[in-house]
C-alpha cells in the first residue's frame, strides 16, 4: 500500500550511489576539526612548558599548579628547591610549575 514511498534501491539493500564519498569527506572534516582544535593547540602549550621548565634557574620567581608562589634556590633534575617565605623552603617537582613571574613580583606581595 505505501509501497511508493519507498524506493527501489532501498528496498532491495542497495546503496545510493555517492554515500560513500560523502561518508569519506565527512571523517576527513571531523578529523580536520579534531586536529586543528584539540590536537595541535595541546601540543603548542605542552611545548611551550616543557621550554618553560627546561629554562628554570636559580632565583626565578614562580608560581606553582596549586598557586603557591616562591623562589627558586636550588634546582636538579626532576625537582626544584622553592622558598615560600623567608626561612622556609619546599621540594617540588618542575612539572608543576605553571608559570615564571617577572622579577620582584614577590616584594610587592
Amino acid at each position: 500500500m505505501l509501497d511508493f514511498f519507498i524506493s527501489q534501491a532501498h528496498a532491495e539493500g542497495g546503496a545510493a550511489a555517492g554515500g560513500g564519498i560523502a561518508q569519506i569527506v565527512m571523517l576527513v572534516g571531523f578529523v580536520l576539526i579534531f586536529y586543528f582544535l584539540l590536537w595541535r593547540p595541546q601540543s603548542k602549550r605542552a611545548k611551550q612548558h616543557k621550554q618553560l621548565i627546561s629554562n628554570l634557574s636559580k632565583g626565578d620567581e614562580i608560581v606553582i599548579g596549586g598557586g603557591l608562589i616562591g623562589r627558586i634556590t636550588k634546582v636538579t633534575d626532576d625537582f626544584i628547591a622553592m622558598e615560600i617565605a623567608e626561612g622556609t623552603e619546599v621540594s617540588v617537582q618542575k612539572n608543576a610549575v605553571a608559570a615564571v613571574l617577572p622579577k620582584g613580583t614577590l616584594k610587592s606581595i
